[in-house]
């Protein structure tokens, strides 16, 4: 792991931004105060209803049981679940003995479930018997074969255990033991969890955070999380990152009801909402559009989400302004896995700043740009390094700053605004094309439901910028010309057009709903989408 600068640690623990506490402190704390509140998981499959208290002496059992079997602090737990319960006890019983949680998205395969295996070596792996279309008992029987070390594997599920192959063992039988009383004392600065790289680069990275950064993230989004309106509901996979800090930590410190849904089907988000009188508060703008876009979606829907915090990927201007017609106090943020939280726009900020920029530094993060319009960050939730300690030697520089591969712009106030991925520039005949500028002008042509515009190979100019389109209505597809008068009555420099449109009626996604462009490049060039002419 990398050194924090010694100045910068001091800073963080004299504003109270690190503390000596832990995780399973934190935890237990939360749990305690309002043991009453209520526990809920929307699933066709696997439903749950209860309390705090029943969840917490679930999670304090599991917690004896890990440690009676020589677990403790350190030891790796690889949890590839569902929105359900038992991720929950996981999480809670990991963070009571000071294990190292490693999250993995629920629809992962082998090839990312055995990079992950490969890269943090558990000691334990918990995993659903089946969910959707993946047979976690077959992929993991296989990938546990392939590889030395014997996890203890333990399955969620109505399976029988005569059914299950020889190395799992049944959930359900961890929850036997007298509940552990006091979580296990740590290190405030060892690993606490590593979350990998949502899948928008080819190469997943594994991202480390201790106690320290976590906690302090947990606080960070308390802080800045608008508040009022109903409970909300979890849609995010809590095997992401995010997803789990914003299910299993957030509502601790805020003394409010979990409320899970383990598929996001918008016209089952609708049903829930309407009948447990909750709402949505944030994520990708995906998560919003996919229910203003539903039939279902009703005025008394409207009336549930009061406001939304959007981030986790690029908020187009066109997005935020339908929100705000909508009657939606939007107000967005930026980070990552690495960083989660460095900007953000309180609801308190001018409309123009809270809808337009994704806001200025928060408490504990500062960014400042390279000559080169580059994003680096510092701050006390950011990450402690990869699990590959080359690219953590490559991230940073001698005073903590972190690289980004994010382009930026700051006003005057101080605001940020994302510009684009590094990654992201189409090099067009050796000039830049900006990505995002080209998306955020798509989507304000009404036919489009969402775009993502990529590089395409140019036998005579490199590449060019290609469009991606999903249109709102399939029978009326958007075409080049389409594209072409649009943008130029934009006024967008015609060398930035796209020269090629593609019609897809839908993308392919990472976990909490962003585009994965890398994907959508490899389809481009394979000739696999439908061309608009």
């Amino acid at each position: 792991m990398r050194t924090v600068p010694a100045d910068l640690a001091r800073r963080y623990r004299a504003e109270g931004w690190w503390t000596d506490g832990s995780l399973g402190s934190m935890v237990a704390e939360g749990l305690g105060r309002a043991p009453g509140l209520r526990f809920q998981v929307r699933s066709k499959v696997r439903p749950w209803n209860g309390t705090f208290a029943d969840v917490d002496r679930a999670s304090r059992s599991f917690a004896r049981t890990l440690l009676d079997w020589g677990l403790g602090p350190g030891s790796v737990v690889v949890v590839q679940m569902p929105n359900w319960v038992e991720a929950a006890v996981t999480f809670w019983a990991a963070a009571y003995i000071g294990a190292i949680v490693v999250p993995v998205v629920h629809f992962y395969g082998p090839r990312e479930v055995g990079h992950i295996l490969d890269a943090t070596r558990p000691a334990v792996i918990v995993t659903p018997d089946r969910f959707g279309r993946t047979d976690h008992l077959e992929q993991y029987a296989e990938l546990l074969a392939a590889r030395d070390g014997e996890p203890l594997w333990l399955v969620v599920g109505d399976r029988p255990e005569a059914e299950l192959p020889p190395a799992a063992t049944p959930f359900h039988l961890m929850l036997r033991a007298r509940p552990l009383q006091e979580p296990e004392r740590v290190e405030p600065e060892s690993p606490a969890i590593v979350g990998f790289t949502s899948g928008t680069t080819l190469a997943p990275k594994g991202v480390v955070h201790s106690h320290q950064t976590i906690a302090w993230e947990a606080r960070q989004c308390d802080g800045f999380y608008a508040r009022g309106g109903p409970p909300t509901l979890v849609g995010t996979p809590v095997g992401h990152f995010m997803g789990m800090i914003n299910a299993f930590l957030v509502p601790l410190l805020r003394s409010e009801p979990v409320h899970l849904i383990d598929v996001w089907d918008p016209a089952e988000v609708l049903a829930a909402m309407a009948e447990e009188r909750i709402g949505v508060a944030g994520g990708p703008p995906y998560f919003l559009t996919s229910l203003l876009d539903h039939a279902d979606f009703t005025p008394g829907h409207l009336a549930l989400i009061p406001h939304m915090g959007l981030g986790g990927a690029p908020v187009p201007d066109a997005f935020t302004e339908r929100a705000t017609r909508e009657g939606i106090a939007v107000y967005r943020s930026y980070g990552s896995t690495e960083h989660p939280s460095v900007t953000a726009s309180p609801l308190t900020d001018p409309p123009d700043k809270r809808l337009r920029t994704d806001g200025r530094a928060l408490p504990g993060a500062e960014f400042r740009l390279d000559d080169d319009g580059e994003i680096l960050t510092r701050g006390a939730d950011c990450f402690i390094g990869y699990t590959d300690p080359a690219l953590t030697a490559r991230a940073f520089d001698a005073d903590g700053w972190y690289r980004t591969g994010d382009m930026g712009e700051v006003d005057g106030d101080g605001y940020l605004t994302v510009t684009d991925r590094v990654a992201d520039v189409i090099i067009r005949g050796g000039e830049n094309i900006s990505a995002q500028e080209v998306e955020s002008l798509l989507l304000t042509l009404e036919r489009v439901a969402e775009v993502s515009v990529v590089a395409e190979p140019d036998p005579r100019l490199g590449e060019h910028a290609a469009a991606v389109i999903r249109p709102r209505d399939p029978a009326d597809p958007v075409s080049l010309d389409d594209v072409r008068r649009h943008l130029a009555a934009a006024g967008l420099a015609r060398q930035k057009w796209p020269e090629s449109v593609h019609l897809v009626a839908d993308f392919p996604r990472t976990a909490t709903g962003k585009i994965q462009k890398f994907r959508l490049r490899e389809q481009v060039r394979a000739g696999a989408l439908r061309d608009a002419l």
